[in-house]
This record gives structure tokens, C-alpha cells and sequence, in this order.
């Protein structure tokens, strides 16, 4: 093998490993933002019952006087 051919195969198989790990990325950045989805609409779910829990009990906290210091 030339060096030429050499230096082209190295370059082909750093290409090939660059291309794996983009495609890994670009996989676990799906996934990611599946989850970060999934997160964001627990949070407005939770949100929701806390705010149909207050009304429900008929309490907000902002309205009760600060807790005394010790």
C-alpha cells in the first residue's frame, strides 16, 4: 500500500466513526426530546391538579400569614 491509499483509508474509517456517532447523537437527541416532552406535560398535568386541589380546599397559601421565626 502507497502512503496515499494509506492516508485515504485512514480517512475513510475516521469518516466511518464520525458518521456512527452523528447517527448515535442524532438518536439520543430524539429521545431526549421525547422525554423532555413526556416531562412537560406531567408538569402542566401536575399543575393543573395542584391548582384544582386549591380550589377545591378552598386555600392559597400567598394568603396565610408567614410561618413565625424561631
Amino acid at each position: 500500500m502507497t502512503q496515499e491509499s494509506e492516508r485515504l483509508q485512514d480517512i475513510e474509517v475516521r469518516l466511518t466513526f464520525l458518521d456512527d456517532a452523528v447517527g448515535g447523537l442524532s438518536e439520543a437527541d430524539a429521545d431526549l426530546s421525547q422525554r423532555l416532552l413526556a416531562v412537560e406535560q406531567a408538569l402542566r398535568a401536575l399543575r393543573s391538579e395542584v391548582t384544582a386541589l386549591r380550589a377545591a380546599v378552598g386555600h392559597d397559601a400567598h394568603s396565610e400569614p408567614p410561618p413565625p421565626h424561631y
